[in-house]
């Protein structure tokens, strides 16, 4: 290649944009190898500096040294996970032991060690702001867990287990994607009978993306969910449903489950070679949580009545089943479909009726505009290159002052993995220069003209913005700490709370308008959606506990040799209703598998869930939910911190005390279950 490689240099967009347009998958290696080779000099340099260690040649100085391969890595992961090649999978497979290798490198280099050791011990002496004092508390815990105290054959066995484990877990993320790929079931007109326009209008858009002569059924679950519970068609929803739950275990190439067994394996072994009676234990010392007894604690607080509730509804799902003139029992696949039909009994509420007043184009505008009024930010859209024609961009500027750019990769495609999540092109700091943060949401909404949500759609995007808000608000000295740097069962919380404010009436009332004709949501539409909040949380809270618990189960302890077998014992002994499955099972649980974090770490949903319902809480003890003071107490101690101070620090801050489990259980509508 004779062009300059646009990533090897400091990217000079507007805003620190990548220069996307100028970025071939060909500019990936080289920048790589450059970018490493580099931050492999810097790191180098520190460690044999022969001035005394301080905070700035040493720490400081850490935050700066791997600039090139942060800028190249934080466009290649974006688009490997959002719009993947096969050129791009197989660099990901590449780069996964060498970037693991040096991850090892530096973390476990003793003579760099021996400087930030030298700094802890003298910490009190060195006059730290409150933030460095953090940060370098926070490097050293990172140091040490990564094995810089072992030395002779524990280090190299860490090192290799480390560089393991990141080649299962790109295989894993990679087979789970190639699974989610290949199915699709061909639907003919009859087979779309009973379905509403939303769902027939995605399923041809499917198709059309697919190349398929009609419409189509995927894998993705803005069709799958809405197909099992519109479908009167018994057998195509159980065909969908299996292939659904199958992903990952399909045995030949892509079949997940031997991976897991290692990963789990390789896990132990990490732990106890760092002193720890298992991976749990290890993975949990730094949260909130603190020690796998105390998630266990909190899960199966929520178990017991979720379970009740969960129970009584599939009594009265099973009779519906019956009366159709089916025999046998509640099936996984008939539970979306009989609660559908339920819930338009009980609430008068059908999801075709709600779709057309919650279009993407709307609830942006209502996501930016709770934003707006708490926090002052403002919203202009750019035009700008970007990575895919679905992208779109937005300045996020505060009374003139630029804030961010954000992103936002809305519609499912072959190359994007599952799922919804935030990230970073590049992360807000201020020490080597201010640098505001470029951010990306990423979902699956399902595509059409216009495109219209679900009401869980529009609460994963406000989830998803929450989380975005967490690194748009950022206001830290060191990168290390911005944003979403946070512990695991703490970073939920940001994006749990800003869910509550899609449910306020207010805000629906001023954004919930018919994609046609303008007109608002009908109040008794509004109020009967909102009275449904609950609506099947024994379903949602027993599926999400079975995967937490499973999670809990796989690294308490020595490693299972059948993760399957596992899996199966765990569900049996706390006796999940025949007709729900577990959330994720293992042969596709990524959040566990993909990567370690969320590894011991699924229950942090629900962790930070008791934040979210408490925090909520004090906006509507003073009776508004946009006061200015909250809000800025909020963003104060909470956004803009990360994990500049702890996490129970943060919340006091904000909250003035620690919160309970009930408001959970309230908001969850399961306070009152036996």
């Amino acid at each position: 290649m004779t062009d300059p490689n646009p990533l090897l240099a400091p990217f000079d967009r507007p805003f620190g944009l990548p220069p996307f347009e100028a970025i071939a998958d060909a500019h990936f290696a080289p920048a790589f190898d450059a970018a490493l080779e580099a931050a492999r000099a810097n790191v180098a340099a520190i460690a044999a500096n022969p001035e005394p260690p301080t905070f700035a040649n040493t720490i400081a100085a850490l935050e700066l040294a791997e600039e090139p391969l942060d800028r190249v890595s934080g466009v290649f992961f974006n688009l490997v996970s959002a719009d993947a090649t096969p050129a791009r999978e197989a660099l990901q497979r590449d780069l996964a032991p060498r970037l693991a290798a040096f991850s090892s490198e530096v973390t476990m280099n003793p003579a760099l060690y021996a400087r930030i050791a030298d700094l802890w011990a003298r910490r009190d002496s060195l006059g730290l702001t409150a933030e460095e004092a953090r940060v370098l508390m926070v490097y050293r815990r990172m140091f040490l867990r990564a094995g810089a105290a072992l030395s002779g054959a524990a280090a190299e066995r860490m090192k290799a287990v480390k560089e393991r484990l990141a080649v299962l877990g790109t295989a894993f993320a990679q087979n789970l994607l190639a699974d989610e790929r290949a199915w699709f079931m061909d639907l003919a007109e009859a087979d779309l009978e009973g379905l509403p326009a939303f769902l027939v209008d995605a399923a041809r858009a499917a198709g059309a993306e697919r190349g398929r002569p009609g419409p189509v059924l995927t894998l993705n679950r803005a069709l799958i969910v809405p197909f099992l519970q519109f479908s009167p068609r018994r057998d195509l929803r159980e065909a969908a449903f299996r292939a659904w739950v199958a992903r990952g275990a399909n045995g030949g190439a892509t079949d997940n489950r031997g991976i897991a067994a290692e990963i789990l394996a390789l896990r132990y072994e990490r732990a106890q070679l760092l002193g720890h009676p298992d991976f749990a234990s290890f993975k949990l010392e730094p949260e909130m949580a603190g020690s796998p007894a105390a998630v266990r604690d909190l899960l199966m607080r929520v178990w017991a009545p979720a379970r009740a509730r969960a129970e009584a509804d599939a009594v009265e799902l099973a009779a519906m089943l019956q009366a159709d003139g089916l025999n046998g029992p509640l099936e996984p696949w008939d539970w979306r479909f009989y609660s559908e039909r339920r819930r338009r009994a009980m609430h008068d509420l059908d999801e075709a009726a709600i779709k057309p007043y919650l279009s993407l184009t709307a609830m942006r505008a209502a996501a930016f505009d709770v934003a707006n009024r708490l926090f002052g930010l403002e919203f202009r859209p750019l035009d700008v290159p970007l990575y895919h024609p679905d992208v779109r961009a937005w300045e996020v500027t505060r009374a003139g002052r630029h804030m961010a750019v954000f992103l936002a990769d809305d519609f499912a495609r072959p190359s994007k993995r599952s799922g919804a999540w935030m990230s970073v092109f590049r992360g807000q700091r201020k020490v080597g220069g201010e640098r505001r943060p470029v951010v990306v949401n990423v979902c699956n909404f399902a595509r059409g003209e216009p495109a219209l949500l679900s009401w869980d759609d529009a609460r994963t995007l406000f989830h998803e913005f929450g989380h975005a808000l967490h690194a748009i608000l950022s206001d830290v000295t060191y990168g290390f700490v911005a944003g979403t740097a946070v512990a695991r069962d703490f970073v939920e919380l940001p994006s749990q709370l800003y869910e509550h404010w899609l449910s306020l009436p207010a805000v629906l009332d001023r954004h919930a308008r018919h994609h046609a004709t303008g007109e608002p949501m009908p109040a008794g539409l509004r109020d009967r959606l909102l009275a449904a909040a609950t609506w099947d949380q024994g379903f949602a809270t027993v599926e999400y506990l079975a995967s937490a618990l499973v999670d809990l189960s796989f690294h308490e302890g020595a490693p299972p040799a059948d993760p399957m077998a596992r899996q199966a014992a765990v569900l049996a002994e706390l006796g999940l209703p025949r007709a729900i499955p577990m959330r994720h099972a293992t042969p596709h649980f990524a959040h566990v598998f993909a990567g370690d974090g969320y590894s011991a770490g699924y229950y942090s949903y629900m962790w930070s869930e008791v934040m979210d319902a408490d925090a909520f809480a004090a906006f509507e003890e003073v009776g508004d939910p946009f006061d200015p003071d909250l809000a800025a107490r909020l963003e104060r101690h909470i956004l803009s911190a990360g994990g500049s101070v702890a996490p129970e620090e943060a919340y006091v801050g904000f909250r003035g005390r620690m919160p309970g489990v009930d408001a959970l259980l309230r908001g969850r509508g399961l306070r009152d279950a036996a």
